[in-house]
């Protein structure tokens, strides 16, 4: 049976390797599926027995861009790839020093090979010495991916560019493009680690260690370590705890309850231990407050700005910051399995879901390199055999084939969807894959459930209508007995009124709940229908002159047959949901709502937030048919929902969004998760997609553009080797750079 393993690849530069290393692994044969994430250097393949394969990809992945280490994510330290944040801030000096050593032993034999006036041979020596201090590694790994069949590759292609200015006598040219090369190479790679670590902080909130207190001692510092409540040890044997003294120095002195607090590795903590956590911390693990009152910012998670207040008994997640009081949280959850972990391995699997033209731009440099080569091929014979000028055609050849190395193009759409990903999840939305932030910017209309999204859920009875001489404490006694066995936030609603008006419900016999109208339900006092005018009307009581003009939910009762009155229930609409559509529909998008709730209801929350189009009184399997209905009207839409009764259609929109407060399977069904569950967040989210995307295209653009550019300033004789280096490392270091304005960018 196939399982998937995540690994981690050290020493992984290239973005182009990267994806070579991918397609030989995929071809294995013992391997299912393969996918490399260039961006947080994790290899998640599936196999009957990925570990086995170990030695045969590490061999594999260091042909390609040789020597590369695997390790499995659960053993390579503190979290796999996130541990990059901590080991890029190391001293840059000792991080960099095996690259930087060669650079300046290089870069000084160059200066002086070109500067100073030496014979043929001293030159030849100087440059000679300068080009294989620089270029050995470039040169061996050449020749390595010769001998295994990677011809194509920017080692080989460096190598023919520069023994070829070798050969045309050009050695100081030689040498310098092999220096720039590698301060090119140089510079991309802190550029890359920079923008790793970058994101990597935004989403990385696990800590390292953790304060746990130990528990009381007796005070008296005899044997400094723990004992339990009832007896201090301090004699090596029992005595009864008197709460005066524990004698062991034959006096009475009084007992002080004194908190013993060590600091372990986070992972070490288990679900029950007790936490200290001070002001200006971060919340370790998901627990409970146990003791201590203080206000903590959970916008690091929720991206809600606003301070929420905690005290003895309120659940607390990971990732918030406290504030102001001291804190003792008892661990419910192990790191592991916590909301600052969870948030990671979102941010990592959806690093891993690579958009259409990230695969696009892979299989496109596939073609792109070779192309080149055959172009520099061309260029380097048939018009120097023409004007006999072998010199200056050969070095417009090999800047076409510096020019020919596909990272820059590689590098540019991965990077801008990970920072994308990286930006939405400091905000509280979590993406799934850059595929979904690739499909949401294409989406041209939001489609909202009501309750739970729109609204708070925070459902309120607002007005009791009797009829037939029935008293309203008895109307809602008898609803409340109807609704004891849902969890729906309306009968939740009714059922609390109950309570707070301390009324008896009486005890239902027997309660049959009927999809999309309400309940019927037998009580010692008759058969009760609760519900919606349907159900009366599918029971045949007489609903004529029946209704009520204000805007809520309203459930209808008939005992016996009869209509016996009316409650009025009604949500609180969110704040920021009038803001936030008029965002959406600024975009120019088309802003719907589907609810199974009354007509009247939807059609008042859609007027006071301004919402387009409203999809009321709609049974669950209905609401995948009006999604569909509206798709065919404005094109690819995106549902936003929190229902269990939501994920089908969540499932079925071209993007699916749940509430973070909402149901497991809503969550688990959608493309994206707004951790605050605000509606500010939908905006918000269409926005990140459209800079992702908008940058992503830019670097690609940039990239093809300065490249073609070089080639054509080539032929015309107006491009050196500089340049095309330039075209190659400079272009792919600025498509980083560009690439991380989206972690700055205000969304």
């Amino acid at each position: 049976m196939s399982k998937e393993k995540i690994y981690i690849i050290e020493n992984l530069d290239c973005a182009n390797c990267a994806a070579k290393m991918e397609r030989l692994i995929q071809a294995m044969p013992e391997v299912d599926e393969a996918s490399l994430t260039f961006a947080t250097k994790q290899l998640r393949v599936s196999a009957e027995d990925p570990d086995a394969l170990v030695p045969e990809m590490e061999r594999i992945c260091s042909s390609v861009e040789g020597p590369v280490h695997i390790t499995s994510k659960d053993t390579a330290g503190h979290g796999g790839s996130a541990s990059l944040s901590r080991a890029a801030k190391a001293g840059f000096w000792k991080q960099n020093a095996p690259e930087l050593i060669p650079i300046g032993i290089g870069a000084v034999m160059f200066v002086i090979g070109l500067v100073a006036d030496l014979p043929f041979y001293a030159t030849l020596i100087i440059c000679g010495v300068a080009y294989l201090i620089l270029g050995w590694r470039v040169l061996l790994t050449a020749l390595r991916n010769i001998i295994g069949g990677q011809v194509f590759d920017e080692n080989f292609l460096m190598s023919i560019a520069t023994i070829a200015a070798f050969c045309i006598g050009d050695f100081a040219e030689g040498a310098g493009v092999m220096l720039f090369y590698r301060i090119g190479e140089f510079f991309e790679h802190v550029a890359v680690e920079k923008s790793r670590t970058q994101i990597m902080d935004a989403v990385d909130m696990r800590p390292e260690t953790v304060n746990l207190v130990i528990g009381d001692e007796c005070g008296c510092g005899c044997e400094e370590h723990e004992h339990e409540h009832d007896e201090c040890g301090c004699e090596e044997h029992e005595h009864e705890h008197d709460h005066h003294g524990c004698g062991c120095e034959d006096h009475e002195h009084e007992h002080e309850h004194t908190d013993s607090i060590r600091v372990i590795p986070a992972a070490k903590a288990k679900p029950g231990d007790i936490l200290l956590v001070r002001p200006g911390d971060r919340i370790p693990l998901d627990g409970i407050v146990v003791d201590g009152e203080s206000r903590i910012d959970t916008s690091p998670v929720t991206g809600e700005p606003v301070p929420v207040k905690v005290a003895a008994g309120t659940e607390v997640i990971s990732g918030c910051m406290n504030i102001q009081g001291v804190l003792r949280i008892k661990v419910v959850r192990p790191l592991s399995e916590s909301m600052v972990t969870r948030i990671l391995n979102s941010v990592e699997t959806a690093a891993a879901g690579k958009p259409k033209i990230d695969r696009f731009i892979t299989r496109f440099a596939r073609i792109y390199t070779p192309v080149v080569v055959i172009m520099a091929l061309l260029t380097a014979i048939i018009p120097s055999v023409i004007t006999g000028e072998w010199s200056f055609w050969i070095t417009t050849a090999i800047t076409f084939l510096v020019i020919s190395c596909p990272c820059a193009l590689v590098i540019s759409v991965p990077l801008a969807f990970f920072a994308g990903i990286g930006a939405a999840s400091k905000l509280g939305i979590l993406f799934k894959g850059g595929i979904s932030i690739e499909a949401l910017r294409k989406v041209k209309g939001i489609v909202m459930d009501k309750t739970g999204t729109i609204t708070k859920g925070d459902f309120k009875v607002q007005q009791i209508y009797t009829a037939d001489g029935t008293d309203s404490d008895r109307l809602l006694a008898i609803a409340a007995a109807c609704e004891s066995a849902s969890n729906h936030p309306i009968a939740a609603s009714i059922t609390d009124a109950a309570v707070q008006k301390e009324l008896d419900a009486p005890r239902a016999l027997s309660i049959e709940e009927i999809a999309g109208k309400g309940i019927r339900a037998e009580l010692p006092d008759g058969t009760v229908l609760c519900g919606n005018l349907s159900l009366l009307d599918h029971y045949g009581v007489d609903t004529s002159g029946i209704g009520s003009a204000d805007p809520g939910t309203v459930i209808y009762l008939a005992l016996n047959g009869k209509y016996i009155g009316s409650i009025l229930i009604s949500d609180t609409i969110k704040p920021d949901a009038r803001e936030a559509i008029a965002a959406l529909r600024s975009r120019g998008l088309t802003a719907a709502m589907l609810t199974g709730d009354a007509a009247s209801s939807a059609q008042a929350v859609a007027a006071e937030t301004g919402i387009d189009k409203v999809y009321a009184q709609l049974l669950p399997e209905e609401k995948l048919d009006s999604l569909n209905s509206l798709r065919e009207e404005v094109g690819p839409v995106m549902f936003v929902g929190d229902g269990i009764n939501d994920a089908p259609v969540l499932a079925g929109a071209d993007v699916g969004a749940a509430m973070g407060s909402g149901a497991d399977a809503a969550i688990e069904a959608a493309d994206v998760v707004f951790m605050n569950s605000s509606v500010a967040a939908i905006p918000q989210s269409v926005k990140i997609a459209g800079s992702t995307g908008s940058i992503a295209m830019q670097n690609v653009v940039f990239a093809l553009a300065v490249k073609i550019i070089v080639i054509l300033m080539g032929f015309a004789g107006l491009a050196n080797i500089w340049a095309a280096v330039f075209a190659d490392t400079g272009v792919a270091m600025l498509c980083i750079l560009n690439s991380l304005r989206l972690l700055w960018k205000k969304f």
